[in-house]
């Protein structure tokens, strides 16, 4: 009987696989992701385009000189403080021809301030009060007296009788934008613009200057409605 003579098995790696068009696998696969990557990326280009992302621009700072309502977390004169600095901090950078983030930027750096920035501030503090009175956002000064004494450096008798006094006594004796103007009038808002650090430090230590100038305020007159 005859058949195929066996002999020793082929050495060498096997025989590349081919295609039937005649270029290897392995090659189609490395050929075939950049076009993948391609057609996806094409994909979501298409998806945005279809969004709208074709007609996408970057945001602009918001106009300071265009009136924008603002709303205060706190309450009392904390709370009062809070939305006269917000305004009054829009104003100041109305008043210097910048956007609010440019103002808020350049007073963070460090340096002597300019005569035109503490007029800027001052003038931008003393329309927002004029603003909230307008709209009719200024709460009386009744309503402020109690919290102005929590703290106060009185004695308990003359406490007493201030909050003894009649709302209409203290609202006719004393109007809260006239309060609010003698305060910023006596803050020295060139110190106050020197110690600043950051961008925060300007609403966070403004307010609080203010605050203490409001309460110093309204305890000045109070006294002197006894």
């Amino acid at each position: 009987m005859t058949g195929v003579p066996l002999g020793p098995p082929p050495s060498g790696p096997p025989p590349t696989v081919r295609p039937a068009g005649g270029r290897p696998a392995g090659v189609m696969r490395v050929l075939g992701l950049p076009v993948l990557a391609l057609v996806l990326v094409a994909g979501v280009l298409g998806v945005q385009l279809d969004k709208g992302g074709g007609e996408f621009e970057p945001l602009r700072p918001a106009d300071a000189c265009v009136e924008r309502g603002v709303t205060s977390q706190a309450e009392g004169i904390e709370g009062l403080t809070e939305r006269l600095v917000l305004l009054g901090v829009d104003g100041a950078a109305c008043r210097l021809g910048v956007s609010r983030e440019a103002l808020t930027l350049e007073l963070a750096q460090p340096g002597e301030r300019s005569d035109a920035q503490v007029d800027a501030l001052r003038e931008g503090l003393e329309d927002a009060v004029r603003r909230m009175k307008r709209d009719g956002t200024l709460p009386p000064a009744s309503d402020l007296a109690d919290e102005a004494l929590e703290d106060a450096d009185l004695n308990r008798f003359l406490k007493a009788a201030i909050r003894a006094l009649p709302d209409k006594v203290v609202d006719g004796a004393l109007k809260t934008d006239d309060v609010l103007i003698r305060a910023i009038d006596d803050l020295d808002l060139r110190e106050l613009l020197g110690n600043l650090d950051d961008q925060d430090d300007l609403n966070r230590q403004v307010e609080k200057a203010v605050t203490d100038a409001v309460k110093d305020s309204l305890l000045d007159r109070l006294r002197n409605l006894i």
